[in-house]
């Protein structure tokens, strides 16, 4: 009789232990393939998380005094509204979300305010598909007013304001932030620059290092917008950029520890369940060895089960995983629910993985069913 029916036999007779076989190998495979279905959407939704921490990059003119820098929030020194777009042009840098500022402390209404002009952010050439921006967008005419400015000033969303002898329409009044963003007004940076009598200046970019591993760090960056603006400087927020770093390596290590550890479980369930098997059927191995069958026949017969356990939990756990990623996956990642979709390639490496785990899991079962003495397993029975 051919290995084919044997097997088939095989698994018929022992429903019990080949279900439990199956069991194991679809729930691993359903993981896998649930994770890495929703692996692109996590890592988005990280990034999208982690960029929303805020710009981690600073540059500002290179005579900045960064002690009278930090003691203002704002640079004295001045640097032309063309160098955000000569950074963004740049493909060079490992950075992104540039954004031109002019920021002052005026007068105004008897109190003092923090000014703060925000150019609308300017596409990066290193930008390869759709972001969504980062900053303010206040447009131009308009006006973003900070809580306790609003508080004290009462002015309400809708309030036309002068400043200046601009007129400006007050867009919104930001959230309590408890910071000096309470204290600001915000405009559209040219709205900044005529209130100032400052045409076509800036006091500072802010930017978003890149999270691509070593070349998004300080270190990488600075010489690179060195090369385009020379006679700026670079200073990194590192609080903001470690906390997105570690946050990232954090999420990327838990992911390996689980599948690293589902896999282990299924190699010892299906090992265990083969040994049993065996010592369940020593007996009958006996005789098959007795009646002249040799070590491969008996081999093939338990390695070909754990192939068809291995093929079957692979298309049952393509199926399940991938139904499990597109059921809960929206539910988890909001903002990258899109990018969610079934992944075609799993299955074909599900039906080569599966199978080779299932088979390197009986490997050692199978040895000592080939190896036990036919004639001491007849006297046993």
């Amino acid at each position: 009789m051919s290995a084919l029916p044997l097997i088939l036999q095989e698994i018929w007779h022992r429903k019990l232990d080949f279900l439990l076989g199956l069991l194991a190998v679809t729930i691993t495979v359903a993981l896998f393939v649930a994770l890495l279905t929703m692996s692109g959407a996590s890592d988005r939704e990280t990034k999208r998380l982690m960029r929303d921490m805020g710009f981690n990059l600073l540059i500002v003119p290179k005579d900045t005094d960064m002690e009278d820098f930090w003691a203002r929030d704002f640079a004295q020194e001045e640097m032309p509204e063309d160098y955000v777009h000569r950074l963004a042009g740049s493909g060079d840098i490992h950075a992104d979300h540039y954004v031109a500022i002019l920021q002052k402390k005026i007068e105004w209404r008897g109190r003092q305010i923090l000014l703060t002009g925000w150019l609308p952010e300017v596409p990066s050439a290193r930008r390869t598909r759709e972001k969504s921006f980062m900053g303010l967008g206040v447009p131009p005419g308009r006006a973003c007013v900070g809580y306790e400015l609003a508080r004290g000033l009462n002015i309400q969303r809708g309030d036309e304001i002068e400043l200046h002898g601009k007129s400006l329409l007050v867009d919104a009044v930001l959230a309590e932030a408890g910071s000096k963003d309470d204290i600001r007004l915000y405009t559209h940076l040219h709205d900044a620059q005529e209130i100032l009598n400052k045409p076509g200046k800036i006091n500072m970019i802010r930017a978003l290092g890149c999270l691509c591993g070593q070349g998004g760090r300080l270190w990488s960056i600075r010489p690179q917008i060195a090369e385009v603006l020379p006679d700026t400087r670079v200073t990194e927020f590192r609080s903001i950029a470690v906390a997105r770093a570690e946050t990232r390596r954090m999420v990327e290590r838990q992911a390996v520890l689980i599948l690293s550890t589902v896999a282990i479980a299924c190699v010892i369930w299906v090992a265990v369940l083969s040994l049993l098997n065996v010592w369940e059927r020593r007996q009958e191995i006996g005789i098959l060895r007795a009646l002249g069958a040799g070590s491969g026949k008996i081999a093939v017969l338990f390695l070909g089960r754990a192939v068809s356990v291995g093929l079957g939990g692979a298309v049952l756990g393509f199926i399940i995983g991938t139904g499990l990623a597109l059921h809960f996956g929206p539910t988890i990642f909001k903002v990258t629910a899109a990018a969610i979709k079934p992944v075609y390639a799993l299955m074909a490496q599900s039906l080569v993985a599966a199978p080779l785990v299932a088979l390197l899991a009986s490997l050692l079962p199978t040895v000592v069913a080939v190896t036990q003495d036919p004639a001491v397993t007849i006297m046993e029975e």
